[in-house]
């Protein structure tokens, strides 16, 4: 029986590589897929790695509907046994609901990558109705680092080095035209304190994101509570 899986995890901790591998592992055993994606940091109709691997694909627009994409290949007798769908957090609810069908009346098995919230911690449409659809919520293994040297959980946006929370929810790429914003993968401490990779930067000591537990900070936190 076919599966939606949805894999998900930060910036930084191999989505697209992994997407890009289950598509040759299942191609390599003579399956049959098409592999989708979204506003990739690469341009248009390809999914990208920051290893530097890119791989043409189809691009997903609104007006994608993956049922009609499945059965006008079946209809031209073309084989059509797996999707790779790539930036799902992009995707709209209606489209997920749609791999789910096709996952479902079909048999076509899906495999969904992306993250799940944004810069300011809230879930993508996308992402959230993935969750509320998949068969398999997959966590990838290789966790991505925060400057402070804790395992990122969250996705942050800085402009010109500083973390903001407001702004348009998507914006394509690593870093804008003019150089003054980014996105960011960091730990929760580090979200909450809006602490800076220019004065966070981790360099194997204490991380900047712990909290003080020398015993001036202790002595500091024990006289507020007396008061």
């Amino acid at each position: 029986m076919a599966d939606l899986i949805f894999f998900t995890g930060t910036m930084d901790c191999g989505k697209s590589i992994l997407a890009l591998q289950t598509d040759w592992t299942h191609s390599a055993r003579g399956r049959n897929g098409i592999l989708f994606t979204r506003e990739d940091r690469a341009g248009t109709a390809t999914v990208s790695s920051r290893l530097g691997l890119t791989t043409p694909a189809v691009e997903v627009t609104d007006a994608t509907d993956f049922w009609d994409e499945v059965v006008q290949r079946r209809v031209h007798a073309r084989t059509v046994d797996y999707l790779i769908c790539d930036e799902v957090q992009f995707y709209r609810p209606e489209q997920v609901e749609q791999l789910a069908r096709v996952v479902d009346e079909l048999d076509v098995d899906v495999f969904a990558f992306g993250i799940t919230t944004d810069f300011r911690t809230r879930l993508f449409p996308g992402s959230a109705r993935m969750v509320e659809l998949a068969d398999r919520i997959r966590l990838l293994q290789v966790e991505a680092l925060c400057w402070c040297g804790r395992r990122a959980t969250h996705n942050a946006r800085t402009v010109d080095g500083i973390m903001v929370l407001e702004g348009e929810q998507v914006v394509v790429g690593d870093v804008d035209v003019d150089g003054r914003r980014s996105t960011v993968a960091v730990s929760r401490p580090a979200y909450r304190r809006r602490s800076r990779p220019s004065s966070a930067r981790w360099s194997g000591g204490p991380s900047p994101c712990r909290p003080d537990r020398s015993p001036a900070g202790s002595s500091s936190r024990a006289g507020r509570r007396r008061r």
